[in-house]
């Protein structure tokens, strides 16, 4: 039995024991894409968990008892099952292995005490149709052994938030069904930071990737808390088309004091700074099309630029999962009633010159 796997021997085969945002992980460094180095601790190790202490026929037993609409009910149950996760000790055998990953995750990086990144990732997660990404924690900049084991427990605890358990009742998805693993993942010390698209979000055309980002780590972007910088890039010609540079009032940083992250305000001069050099759009969308092809879909990707590295090392990406809107979207002419292709062609013919 499995309970903790390195990144570099995922794929999208292995969603089954480490959930969907671990594989893709996986699955990107196998295509070439830089992804900061981790371990998955497994669905096994959860399951281990819950099976050995108890908890698993508590939970299912508290949640045969509740009405699908009664949100007190949820509420309570909810706080039930996730006090009997983060009260309950981890048995030996799991936290040894993930002591065991976290040391050789130090040494790789040569980095005692390395500040990583403590990922939920359920085998419910990243569907090409559902969308159960992002009902489950993610935990920034934890450093040390015991401070990554509480926060595993957490992250599995998540998998019963009201939210969670709430869209399973209402998609008829069976909560037995869904696992839970977590990433442990080294921290991107982030100058910048932010999301893309490999269609343009706003209207489903794609020939063109768009990116967002902001200073920082990519929280404030991902919740929405600022109004990030925008770029749209051509696929063909990989000119950016668009570029809107907003002002970004607060950025999330880590705090050495407290030692977690906060959102803190941006220096003046910074604010209306472009965040993105043109090399570093122009790689990202470079990226974009390689995650894209490699997945054989529209995708919605989550990046960092570290601030410890110079380019293009300094580049990599924490996430990629199917894009869910445009994609379940009846297949029209999006734009002039062309198809995708034919918009494609068209920017690609705009460039060739016939002589005359």
């Amino acid at each position: 039995m499995d309970y903790i796997l390195n990144f570099e021997i995922l794929d999208k085969t292995s969603l089954p024991m480490v959930g969907g945002k671990n594989a893709s992980l996986g699955e990107m460094i196998k295509s070439g894409i830089r992804v900061p180095p981790g371990f998955a601790v497994t669905t096994d190790s959860y399951l281990n968990f819950i099976t050995e202490t108890g908890i698993k026929d508590k939970t299912f037993e508290i949640l045969s008892h509740m009405q699908p609409d009664d949100v007190d009910a949820l509420n309570k149950a909810s706080a039930e099952i996730q006090g009997l996760i983060n009260n309950t000790s981890m048995n030996d055998e799991v936290q040894s292995a993930i002591e065991r990953g976290y040391s050789q995750l130090c040494e790789k990086c040569v980095f005692e005490d390395l500040p990583v990144a403590v990922r939920s990732s359920a085998t419910a997660e990243d569907l090409p149709t559902a969308s159960f990404a992002g009902q489950q924690d993610t935990y920034l900049w934890v450093v040390g052994t015991d401070n990554i084991i509480n926060s595993v427990r957490k992250c599995w605890a998540s998998l019963y938030t009201p939210r969670a358990i709430d869209y399973r009742n209402k998609n008829d998805f069976p909560h037995e069904k869904v696992l839970i693993s977590v990433g442990v993942q080294k921290m991107v010390n982030s100058r910048t930071a932010g999301v893309m698209f490999t269609l343009n979000p706003t209207n489903g055309d794609p020939s063109k990737v768009v990116i967002e980002g902001s200073w920082g780590l990519g929280e404030t972007v991902v919740s929405g808390s600022v109004n990030p910088d925008k770029f749209v890039v051509d696929k063909v010609v990989m000119e950016t088309n668009e570029r809107t540079i907003s002002t970004k009032h607060i950025k999330c940083v880590h705090d050495p004091d407290g030692g977690e992250v906060i959102d803190v305000d941006v220096e003046e001069d910074m604010q209306c700074k472009c965040c993105l050099e043109n090399e570093e759009i122009k790689e990202l969308a470079r990226i974009a099309k390689v995650i894209e092809a490699h997945y054989g879909r529209p995708m919605d990707i989550e990046w960092a630029i570290d601030m410890d590295f110079s380019f293009p090392e300094n580049m990599f990406i924490v996430q990629a999962r199917p894009e869910t809107v445009w994609s379940q979207r009846k297949k029209e002419p999006l734009i002039g009633k062309k198809s995708g292709y034919q918009l494609l062609m068209d920017q690609a013919m705009k460039r060739i010159k016939i002589p005359g």
